[in-house]
């Protein structure tokens, strides 16, 4: 690790540290929410010098996102403590009069933040950069920070990050997402925000997206799917790539949606982070699109998503779809299936649960599956993969494209491990996988179904390795006693309560 990196891990871990002990932030949701705002206004000046640096190479015109008086640097770097009235008096008219409005001089800068500075970005119109800042500062409920000290701290270590330094980026970038997969277990986030990186990268490079593919995640989360794609597809040009090549990846290649607040404003800070300056994300519910008739230029070459699962969806929304049905993945595979161009290449994580096996409309979704796309292989991953965000179900990468054959036979691989919160998944868990899927190896842990077999299964899709001996494993003794016994003494406390309360 460099100087460099140490220094900037340790400011934004101190930076972590006092934001979690202000009064105004109660738990993680709320300090990563607070981190990241402040992170994009001082990551995003940097992002605007760059841009007006290109602007000008083009001969062009530059038009600010933020004007230069609500850039970071020139109000961030004030003293809001030692002279309070002197810092607010460029943002008003009559300082004296704004002062009034003050309760303690002390509280300058937040009074600033929540009445001058907010405002003005949430109102930011005129191009689609400065409606995208106004979108994501709409969508955050403000500074929750209650000490100006504290609020003045995280703004000093958060300054000595340098955004048009390459190494600072990197770094910042990398911090970021171990931020949010440390804060999302934290807060009990559930898997879909948060995609651990080794399954996204997994599923990348059997997509393989290119250049001049629009790449979309319905249900972006953090972002992780499309930060992947962006950094594999710059991979392979290498020192290659073109002005041209890397505009088309700025502006018309990466695309998503994300209906919660707080992980939309993560996945566009997220990106930003990873070098996508300017993201085709937007804060909205792809289930609330009526999917029946979807024209040519609303489909995308390449879809990668971990949907929501577990939740259920009203009719109204249900009725966006062919087939309506209440669980929110048999919506997000239906979806899927309609914003996917003609020969494209799509990967959805699922629950295995109806989608995979159920009757009625849930085999209905999986006869059109089957029968209007290739579905060419299916990876089961162990239960425990999700369990960093609080997800223990057992899911299935499902992969497909848009050939326009029918799916003849599946390609199975059985991922095997036990993962839990302390024991991660890891890249090096997926190599023999990946190694396997090109030539479509047949092993013990994995294997060939043609569709005919799929049919006599009534379109089970789940799973069912032929080549594995089922392995029986048997407690010991003293456990299963002990177990008994603990079981045996909750009882007895639930009594004794139950009896003190009669």
């Amino acid at each position: 690790m460099s100087k460099r990196e140490a220094l900037i891990r340790s400011e934004i871990k101190t930076a972590c540290d006092i934001l979690r002990t202000d009064d105004g932030t109660s738990g993680a949701t709320d300090y990563i929410e607070q981190l990241s705002w402040l992170l994009f206004l001082k990551v995003f000046e940097g992002v605007e010098e760059e841009l007006e640096e290109i602007a000008i190479l083009n001969g062009e015109e530059y038009i600010p996102v933020i004007d230069k008086k609500y850039r970071w640097s020139n109000w961030a770097k004030r003293d809001w403590i030692g002279k309070p009235k002197e810092c607010l008096k460029e943002f008003v008219d009559d300082v004296d009069e704004e002062f009034k409005k003050i309760d303690k001089p002390e509280n300058a800068i937040i009074h600033f933040i929540n009445n001058i500075l907010f405002p003005y970005l949430r109102n930011l119109s005129g191009t689609p950069e400065r409606e995208k800042v106004a979108q994501i500062f709409m969508e955050i409920s403000g500074n929750k920070m209650k000490s100006p000290y504290n609020l003045m701290d995280v703004i000093e270590k958060i300054d000595k990050i340098d955004p048009r330094n390459y190494e600072d980026t990197q770094v910042l970038s990398q911090i970021y997402e171990e931020i949010l997969l440390n804060m999302g277990s934290e807060a009990g986030w559930s898997g879909e925000f948060y995609t651990p990186r080794p399954v996204i990268r997994f599923i990348v490079k059997i997509i393989k997206p290119k250049v001049g593919e629009k790449i979309f995640d319905p249900f972006g989360g953090s972002a992780g799917f499309l930060v992947e794609a962006y950094k594999y597809i710059k991979d392979k040009l290498g020192d290659k790539i073109t002005v041209q090549e890397e505009e088309i990846l700025q502006r018309e290649t990466f695309y998503g949606h994300e209906k919660k607040p707080l992980p939309y404003l993560l996945g566009t800070m997220n990106m930003i982070l990873h070098g996508i300056l300017t993201p085709n994300y937007y804060r909205r519910n792809s289930l609330m699109e009526d999917v029946h008739n979807v024209p040519e230029h609303e489909k995308y070459d390449v879809i990668m998503t971990n949907p929501p699962f577990g939740g259920k969806e009203n009719k109204i929304v249900q009725n966006n779809f062919p087939y309506p049905v209440q669980a929110t993945e048999a919506l997000a595979l239906q979806y899927i299936m309609r914003k996917l161009k003609d020969g494209g290449r799509a990967a959805v994580i699922l629950p295995e649960g109806q989608i995979m096996f159920g009757g009625g409309k849930f085999k209905e979704i999986r006869r059109e599956l089957l029968e209007k796309f290739n579905v060419f292989a299916i990876v089961s991953l162990p239960q425990g993969v999700f369990s960093q965000m609080g997800a223990g179900v057992k899911t299935n990468i499902v992969f497909f494209e848009k050939s326009g054959e029918p799916t003849k036979e599946i390609w199975y691989y059985e991922l095997e491990g036990k993962f839990t919160k302390k024991n991660k998944i890891k890249d090096k868990d997926f190599e023999d996988a990946l190694k396997k899927f090109e030539k479509r190896e047949i092993s013990e842990n994995s294997w060939i179904v043609s569709i005919e077999e799929i049919k006599k299964r009534d379109y089970d899709l789940t799973p069912k390795n032929p080549n594995k001996k089922e392995e029986i494993e048997y407690r010991e003794p003293e456990e299963i006693l002990k177990e008994i016994e603990e079981v045996d003494l909750r009882i007895e406390g639930i009594i004794k309560k139950i009896k003190s309360m009669l």
